[in-house]
């Protein structure tokens, strides 16, 4: 149980750091809209819409005889 603890510890440090090191402005042009977004934003939002498609995608084939 520790060393879970632990594995989950350093990974958050790592993401942190990822996350951190990335300040720069991303812009996207979509037809006619233009969407300007820090990556230290958009990093986590593409990490928890990853994490909960995967989840949803596992709970669906769980339900499947």
């Amino acid at each position: 149980m520790k060393s879970k603890l632990i594995l989950i510890g350093v990974l958050f440090v790592l993401i942190a750091i990822v996350f951190l090191q990335n300040p720069g402005e991303v812009v996207y042009r979509v037809y006619f809209w233009r969407i300007s977004l820090s990556q230290m934003i958009l990093l986590p939002l593409t990490l928890l819409a990853g994490f909960f498609l995967g989840f949803s995608v596992a709970s669906l084939r769980r339900r499947r005889p």
